[in-house]
């Protein structure tokens, strides 16, 4: 089980690193911030983390003789998301390390424009101008960054582990083939 957890999670962290460091690079580093940065940036996690229930499948199918219970699933399932998640805060660094230079300052300038746009008021701008300016402090720090990078993903994963024990544990679905 612990090859699979092994090989499963390094191929989720490939798809979802890969993908996050190939994105940022073929747009120069300028991923769009809200909605449709969040929208390819889930979509590939949940791409990646088909890993996991690949992994289940393969473990319930051959190492179970068909059969595999839930909690066994579900750990299976956390273990390969934990890796994948481990991949992805790499590349994280990896992209702020070599393309996305000031992520933290951009992405500041952003939520400031767009409140801008919005109109907000003169005394609420100076106070989110101060949470932004505090935030960029923040994200210098490694022991803030990394934890927070790892819990974009992780719960993803989570809830991918939980759906594909709960499906899995059936041995009726999506039956190993007679070879």
């Amino acid at each position: 089980m612990w090859r699979d957890i092994l090989k499963y999670g390094v191929i989720a962290g490939l798809v979802v690193g890969g993908a996050m460091v190939a994105t940022f690079a073929a747009t120069g580093g300028q991923m769009p911030h809200g909605g449709l940065g969040m929208a390819v940036g889930y979509a590939t996690m949940l791409v990646a983390f088909s890993a996991v229930f690949v992994g289940i499948k393969h473990q319930r199918d051959v190492g179970g003789g068909g059969v595999i219970r839930f909690w066994p699933a579900f750990g299976m399932g956390l273990a390969i998301s934990f890796i994948a998640a481990l991949f992805y805060v790499a590349a994280w660094e990896l992209v702020q390390a070599t393309i996305v230079k000031d992520f933290a300052g951009s992405y500041a300038e952003s939520v400031i424009a767009a409140q801008r746009a919005k109109g907000i008021d003169p005394a609420a701008l100076a106070k989110l101008t101060a949470e932004m300016d505090a935030f960029k402090v923040q994200y210098a720090n490694p022991m803030f960054r990394l934890p927070m990078t790892f819990s974009e993903i992780f719960p993803v994963g989570v809830l991918v582990s939980l759906v594909s024990a709960l499906v899995l544990r059936n041995p009726r679905v999506l039956p190993a083939r007679a070879g």
